[in-house]
């Protein structure tokens, strides 16, 4: 794979991934803050990795933190009895990279961790599809597509799962019972299906 995505990630059966992946405009943002709630009220802790495409800074020009960062402190943390937050540069880097990014929310336990974007790299993904996008649907060239949330009836993969993309509650039971399949989901389509054939 390219642009320093690895052929495949380390998996750990206590620590549940899920990729949220779909192209710009489909609403992948919006639905997760209209499921995470409701996660939480089932009592599922969620973490949520988010891939930005451009240059972002939570950082505040003048305030202590960024003068220490902009001094070369890396990383940098601020810590309140409200919020902790991480900073640091990643000078030369195409792009970030996953796996570290799960090593460091690893210590917070989460019962599942949502990805939101980083569609390129191998982990069991939900793709959410909206026709009017005018975008080609992934699940056939990315074997690791569990399933498709869409608001249009689709043909599938053998072995994806369609949900519907406006049915919060059902989508809510799905991800909510990810963590119990996690164990069993780790491979690609293909690969789970010649392990499951008799």
């Amino acid at each position: 794979m390219s642009d320093g995505v690895p052929e495949s990630l380390s998996f750990d059966d206590d620590l549940p991934l899920l990729g949220i992946a779909a192209w710009s405009g489909t609403g992948k943002t919006t639905l997760l803050e209209q499921l995470l709630p409701r996660l939480g009220e089932r009592g599922l802790r969620v973490a949520v990795i988010k891939h930005a495409h451009h240059a972002f800074d939570v950082d505040q020009p003048g305030k202590d933190s960024h003068r220490l960062r902009q001094a070369g402190a890396s990383p940098m943390l601020v810590a309140s009895r409200a919020r902790v937050a991480l900073m640091m540069e990643t000078p030369g880097r195409k792009e970030a990279d996953l796996a570290e990014l799960i090593d460091m929310v690893r210590p917070q336990h989460p019962d599942l961790i949502l990805v939101e974007g980083f569609k390129a790299w191998p982990l069991p993904k939900l793709e959410l599809y909206r026709p009017e996008v005018g975008k080609s649907l992934r699940v056939a060239e990315d074997p690791w597509v569990c399933a498709v949330a869409s608001d249009a009836s689709l043909a599938l993969p053998e072995g994806v799962a369609a949900l519907d993309l406006n049915d919060l509650e059902a989508l809510t039971d799905w991800i909510a019972a990810w963590p119990a399949r996690w164990p069993s989901c780790q491979l690609p389509r293909e690969r789970r299906c010649e392990e499951t054939a008799p």
